[in-house]
């Protein structure tokens, strides 16, 4: 299958799309696209299953950095290039030479995790390594039916990473994480959604369609309140909840234009045009 394309710009307030499209014809590192509401990341390599090298990982966190600094944006959708592999995490060869450590990657799944916005990860094709807790950095997780998921570290002689085992366990919990990452044991695309690695799982025709939905329910979210219950939802979900922080973030929305809007279109049957403040 292709991967998504990048959406397309309508009418202010109109929803943004994400498509299928063809596979880039260049091996590039991570590109992005801003629509009018969706911001796409593609990572571009995908003869090498979409490895992240030292350049990438740079290039993804210019990219980070410009979403969140376009208010416009309220959706992040990440996605890969060709119909096999959304990404096989850090580049192994990099890591060797030295040219890419752990750490380096390690900060940016803490940054995508920290989008402002939420985030969606549309996954092309089957998922490997680091690329697993690239996908787990989102907040949502569309996959295709016939995919894979498998993370050798330990076949490989390797500790995966201590904020990335973290990471595994809070989003999946202990017994799943250690199937995952101990015993290295290989999901298919249902098992994926039983555990809760996936949102769902659809055929490889129907990704963008699935996209398209779930970032437009996500877009017409009023942005303070989903940016609010996604920051409060993360810290319950790490143990680290900062009870006057979350009601901080309440009391905004509570005194918010947004909520009125919302209110008002309620009451009156119209759809709400929400500012973000």
């Amino acid at each position: 299958m292709s991967a998504p394309r990048p959406p397309s710009a309508g009418p202010r307030g109109a929803r943004s799309r994400v498509t299928p499209a063809r596979d880039p014809g260049a091996e590039t590192p991570p590109a992005l696209s801003l629509g009018e509401q969706v911001a796409v990341i593609t990572l571009c390599r995908p003869s090498r299953h979409n490895a992240l090298g030292a350049e990438d990982v740079t290039r993804f966190h210019e990219h980070l950095d410009v979403v969140d600094s376009r208010a416009h944006v309220r959706v992040l959708v990440v996605t890969g290039a060709g119909n096999e592999t959304f990404c096989s995490g850090a580049s192994l060869g990099e890591i060797e030479r030295g040219e890419l450590t752990p750490e380096r990657f390690a900060t940016l799944t803490d940054g995508l995790a920290a989008a402002r916005v939420p985030t969606v990860a549309a996954l092309n094709g089957s998922v490997y390594g680091g690329g697993a807790e690239v996908a787990l950095s989102c907040d949502f997780r569309i996959g295709v039916t016939g995919a894979r998921l498998l993370v050798p570290a330990a076949r490989l002689g390797m500790c995966y990473p201590v904020a990335g085992q973290r990471r595994f366990v809070e989003r999946l919990g202990l017994a799943v994480a250690m199937r995952i990452l101990v015993a290295g044991e290989e999901l298919d695309a249902d098992e994926m959604v039983r555990v809760g690695f996936l949102t769902r799982a659809v055929s490889p025709d129907r990704l963008g369609a699935a996209t398209d939905e779930l970032a437009a329910r996500l877009a017409a979210a009023a942005p303070l309140a989903a940016a609010g219950m996604k920051e409060i939802l993360r810290g319950v979900a790490a143990g680290a909840l900062d009870p006057e922080r979350a009601e901080e973030l309440a009391r905004r929305c509570a005194e918010s234009r947004d909520l009125r809007e919302g209110l008002r279109a309620k009451r009156e049957g119209d759809e709400p045009s929400f500012e973000g403040r």
